[in-house]
Order: C-alpha cells, then sequence, then structure tokens
C-alpha cells in the first residue's frame, strides 16, 4: 500500500524487472492516473485505485480475457460488501455500472518483463466530473448508496475473488468467464453503439463470442467488435 503514487500502472512498471509473484498495489492517492486510449482518470481521495501486476507467458488475446475476469471479480466484491448484488452490472468489456452510471474502470497494460499489469479504479468515495464525450455519468458508491468503503476493505474482498476467477480460467478456459459475464452484463439483446476509432456500429446487443468479442446484430448481419466504446441508446 503507497500513501501517494503517481500511476499504479507506472509503479507496476517499476516491479515488473524483479516480479516473482502476483503483487497487488494500492494507491491512496494517485496523482497520474490514466484510462482506456490515454484519457485522464481523475481519482478523488478516498477512491479505490490499485493494479495486479501478475507474470503470464500468454499471447495477446489470451491475456486480453484478463479484463472479463477483474469485472467479475470486481462485481463480486462489491455485491459482497453491500449486500446489493443486483444494482450492479457489468458493460462490455469490463465497467461495472452500479444503477446505470459508471463507477470503477478497468485497464489493462503491459508492464514489461512479461508482466500484465490490471488497473482497476472504483468510485468509493466521490464521483469525478463528467467527461463532455462519456456515454455513462460517473457515480460514486457512497452517493449512490450510503455506503462508506475503505480502499483496504475492498481490496480485501477483490483480491480472493480475482484469485478465484483467475483460477477458473486456467482451469476451464473462457467459456464459463464468458457465460457468468453474460449473466450480469448490462441491456443484453438491446440496442447499442459501438464506437471504434474508425466506424460507429449500431445493432442488437446479441451475444460475447469466444473470444471476448462483442457481437451485435445488425441491418447487414452479425458483426463481432473486438474493442470499442458501446453507448446505450
Amino acid at each position: 500500500m503507497l500513501a501517494e503514487v503517481d500511476s499504479t500502472n507506472a509503479e507496476a512498471q517499476r516491479l515488473a524487472p524483479g516480479l516473482t509473484a502476483p503483487t497487488w498495489i494500492l494507491g491512496l492517492r494517485q496523482t497520474a492516473g490514466r484510462g482506456r486510449r490515454g484519457r485522464a482518470w481523475v481519482d478523488p481521495l478516498g477512491n479505490f485505485a490499485a493494479t495486479l501486476a501478475i507474470r503470464l507467458d500468454e499471447p495477446p488475446a489470451r491475456l486480453a480475457l484478463r479484463s472479463f475476469v477483474a469485472a467479475l471479480a470486481l462485481h463480486e466484491a462489491l455485491a459482497a460488501l453491500s449486500g446489493l448484488g443486483s444494482v450492479f452490472q457489468l458493460k462490455w468489456p469490463n465497467d461495472v455500472l452500479l444503477n446505470g452510471g459508471k463507477l470503477s474502470g478497468i485497464l489493462l497494460e503491459s508492464a514489461g518483463q512479461g508482466v500484465l499489469a490490471l488497473g482497476i479504479g472504483v468510485n468509493l468515495r466521490a464521483a469525478p466530473p463528467a467527461q463532455p464525450d462519456a456515454g455513462f455519468a460517473p457515480v460514486s458508491l457512497r452517493d449512490e448508496l450510503g455506503l462508506s468503503v475503505l480502499p483496504e476493505e475492498l481490496l480485501n474482498h477483490l483480491a480472493p475473488a480475482y484469485a478465484t476467477w483467475e483460477q477458473r480460467l486456467v482451469t476451464y478456459g473462457f467459456e464459463p468467464i464468458r457465460n457468468a459475464f453474460l449473466t450480469r452484463v448490462a441491456r443484453l439483446g438491446e440496442p447499442l453503439i459501438a464506437r471504434t476509432q474508425s466506424d460507429q456500429v449500431h445493432g442488437l446487443f446479441e451475444t460475447i463470442d469466444d473470444t471476448g468479442a462483442l457481437v451485435l446484430k445488425t441491418a447487414q448481419g452479425r458483426v463481432s467488435i473486438p474493442a470499442a466504446d458501446i453507448f446505450f441508446p
């Protein structure tokens, strides 16, 4: 646990050369957090910012499945802490929604030396200002549920939950992870808009395929989308 750090993912990069076992890095204050596609991750004091640094000898497509593992583990931890599992949903590929707002974000990066940095941010105490291009308004656990949870408490639930889901992936493959994700995901069977860096696809959210790609049913047929920002019309 660090009282202050620029970024827990950056700290994972610094630790990577000597890493011998999976290691959680918890930053009580993060000064330069970042999200997907280089976006800044604003992190008010009292929120959760942590990274799991784990050495894995696997191809990139397999490593990317850890985003689903992390989302399921976080959903499980939040449900256990609140006793209100039904108010949390997952948004493909890895965000956790609370009452329809964005509660968390998950960022996977290579830390070098064969180490994966799996960063997780959760708005425990306060939600940051909404970004103009964001599809979902940020929310916090305290504001939505009146629940105060310390970062250390969340990590105490998240770490063992992640270890359990990771073991399921290693032992049984992606299918049980995929099935579990689909039972918790928001808007299954409903219209979605998927925005890639070069295109925008409208369709019904049909499923997630065995690579983790989003599958939409469109007027032109079924389309698999490996990476995109999604929006609910």
